[in-house]
């Protein structure tokens, strides 16, 4: 099974003694041992199998294996949230006196990790834009460790050239870090491009329907012992019935992800001609600043727009207030379309200065485009821009 498609669909556990032919939920907290020595043998590590959920189970197994197969990984972690991935990586991997070079351009709470938790243990985050590569090589010091970016970014939508990445990371011996949240293994696989660890929410795209939380991180198999032996102590763990949800919607992922992309680059070219939109943003738009690079690593444009709304903030609220399809909620990746004011809601934490540092102006809008009829979505963004 080398195809994408057919991994994400016939990648099972084991099939039981009931011939079942979907995969059940292996909703048990622990597991029963032969006698004292298979026991004794199991907490050893002398034998393989399962012990305790919150280190492994053949449900959360299933979804992390399909999502590695999916991304060309050696192995993977499954955790109970996007940042639950992004938390443990960077825990499991750097001591104190370490140091991250990042883009800019990261999500929220990915920005407050960087600067408000961990440098109470002595790790600091070096921010570099997005494709100053120049900017990169000068920021990297003797303690840098990871190398870690978001492409595209959000909520901007930068787009950062992978194989260059690589590049600065081989060279200065970095442990590479990608989060693909936006793309999902579907659009882009970062280790093709020489991503030592990629990391995932699957709340977003990969549930698709706004049902559960759920965070992956695949890659190395050494760099993913290390984080496996972190997690299986400090407790991030993906409780089954998540990870049956999250297995069970990549069925269907390949499917979801064309025609979001569809329906978003239809929607971001009828927005350029708009009167009231200033600018529009997505990875597929020829005018994009790294449009080629986009066409370069990713199979298709992805589900988010973002564009700049004449009249900023206050005209902003208006949009969104007008809109009667339309969700208003921080989620994406959702197969209702969602309509989002960053600056004030999922990158509130940054200060004025830092979201214009990465282009999130009072004015943007970003829309997470979803599975509706493309028609009646232009049709709600339409009577809200008015």
């Amino acid at each position: 099974m080398k195809r994408k498609e057919t991994q994400s669909i016939r990648t099972q556990t084991e099939r039981t003694k009931f011939g079942e032919h979907s995969t059940p939920i292996y909703m048990t907290s622990s597991y029963v041992f032969d006698n004292a020595e298979h026991m004794r043998a199991m907490f050893a590590g002398e034998e393989e199998g399962n012990v305790y959920s919150r280190y492994s189970n053949p449900t959360v197994d299933e979804f992390i294996n399909k999502i590695a197969l999916m991304e060309g990984a050696e192995a993977g972690w499954a955790t109970a949230s996007g940042m639950a991935a992004v938390f443990s990586t960077f825990a499991a991997l750097l001591d104190a006196g370490d140091e991250v070079l990042s883009s800019r351009s990261v999500f929220g709470s990915t920005h407050k990790l960087f600067t408000q938790i961990f440098p109470k243990w002595n790790i600091k985050t070096n921010y570099v834009s997005a494709n100053n590569m120049d900017e990169w090589e000068e920021a990297i010091t003797p303690n840098t460790k990871i190398l870690y970016l978001e492409t595209p970014s959000n909520p901007a939508l930068d787009i950062i050239d992978l194989a260059k990445a690589k590049e600065i990371a081989k060279e200065h011996n970095l442990i590479y870090v990608v989060d693909n949240c936006f793309t999902t293994p579907v659009i882009q696989n970062p280790i093709e491009f020489g991503a030592d660890l990629v990391i995932h929410s699957a709340t977003k795209y990969i549930d698709g329907q706004g049902r559960g939380l759920g965070g992956a991180i695949v890659g190395r198999q050494d760099l993913i012992d290390e984080i496996e032996a972190f997690a299986r102590h400090s407790g991030p763990c993906l409780s089954p019935f998540n990870a049956w949800m999250l297995s069970k919607s990549l069925e269907t992922l390949h499917i979801r992800m064309e025609r979001h992309s569809e329906n978003a680059l239809g929607i971001a070219k009828r927005l350029q001609e708009h009167k009231q939109v200033e600018w529009v943003k997505y990875p597929f738009l020829e005018n994009h600043p790294a449009y080629k690079i986009a066409k370069k690593q990713m199979a298709m444009g992805g589900g988010i727009v973002t564009f700049g709304i004449k009249g900023e903030l206050e005209a902003g609220r208006n949009f969104l207030d007008s809109l009667k399809m339309f969700s208003l909620t921080a989620n994406l990746g959702d197969s209702r379309t969602i309509a989002t004011h960053p600056a004030s809601t999922t990158h509130s934490k940054l200060s004025e200065e830092e979201r214009q540092k990465v282009g999130i102006t009072q004015g943007l809008i970003r829309l997470s485009i979803g599975l509706e009829n493309v028609e009646d979505i232009w049709e709600d963004i339409e009577q809200a821009l008015g």
